[in-house]
């Protein structure tokens, strides 16, 4: 072997080498697209972007604004942009299966508006869950969320909301829930072959979906099969925690629970699209700061920066 051809096999045994040695999720990390609630009393675009962006916030929650005020929307569409804050979702938090015949149309007519909202302002994704058959509380538990019915329904609801709009770019997507469909990922990928639509996304909410002892203490686990298996049609990401309490699972901030925080983050900053990372259900400014600080301390750890 001459020594250019021996220097060049060295050269290339080395790059291969520390090809192999580079984990999947770091070759293909980008920022962490972290985001949340502000709390400015303001109703200008301009200044709830800079606030977004002085609390490290590059994702957002649709500011207020109704379908109808064409100019506000265009607003915050120019202004979200000019601080590269992306934003993340139009929450449609109805019952899409409600057993009144007429508030189960009213629902689905708002759903309808909220992911027309979502594609015209350049939102990512329009959230919702996919409903309850519990007679007293929406989003409530009952055994017949778990039934056909309940699955073939839902198929039904998200393809009328997803064909009515048409959306170029938003996605509507179901939150994930413990006590009702989808529960995790393999129910999902179901919903998502079921329902046969491009604009039909995944949302992830981890935290949602820790409903046994297994899931509870694996759940670095399950949140690896989650990305892998819904990694491509992952539209937004809920950033919350659980703990074990008596004999159930309760919901806390990121940080006073047992989720595996630094998994969850690599999983988010490896997928080929840029998601948001959505803080949520928190009360005051101050569990948000602490909260986010945690995110953000997690992200250094594993050597992520922020957007």
């Amino acid at each position: 072997m001459t020594l250019l051809s021996r220097r060049h096999f060295l050269q290339s045994s080395a790059l291969l080498a520390g090809s192999l040695m580079t984990p999947a999720w770091k070759a293909n990390q980008k920022p962490l697209r972290l985001g949340g609630p502000i709390f400015l009393k303001s109703d200008d675009p301009e200044e709830l972007a800079r606030e977004h962006r002085r609390l490290n916030y590059s994702s957002a929650y649709v500011p207020a604004v109704k379908n109808a005020e064409t100019e506000k929307i265009a607003a915050i569409r120019k202004a979200f942009a000019a601080q590269n804050v992306i934003i993340a979702e139009v929450g449609a938090w109805v019952n899409m299966l409600d057993q009144d015949a007429e508030k189960r149309q009213k629902n689905l007519a708002y759903v309808t508006e909220r992911l027309a909202l979502a594609d015209e302002i350049g939102a990512l994704a329009c959230v919702n869950i996919a409903g309850s058959y519990n007679p007293k509380q929406w989003d409530g538990p009952d055994a017949r969320n778990f039934s056909k019915d309940y699955f073939d329904a839902t198929v039904e609801n998200c393809r009328k909301v997803i064909d009515a709009v048409k959306p170029k770019k938003a996605r509507f997507a179901l939150e994930m829930m413990g006590w009702s469909l989808p529960d995790g990922p393999d129910s999902y990928l179901k919903f998502i072959k079921a329902i046969d639509r491009p604009a039909f996304g995944a949302h992830i909410d981890i935290a949602n979906i820790i409903n046994t002892p297994e899931r509870f203490y694996k759940n670095t686990e399950l949140i690896n099969e989650t990305f892998r298996k819904l990694g491509r049609w992952i539209v937004a990401v809920h950033a919350k925690d659980v703990h074990g309490k008596d004999v159930h699972f309760a919901e806390t901030m990121p940080g006073r629970g047992a989720l595996d925080y630094q998994a969850y983050i690599r999983n988010v900053t490896a997928l080929p699209q840029e998601t948001p990372f959505m803080l949520e259900h928190l009360r005051t400014p101050e569990e948000y700061d602490e909260a986010r600080l945690f995110v953000i301390k997690k992200a250094a750890e594993a050597g992520i920066p922020l957007a």
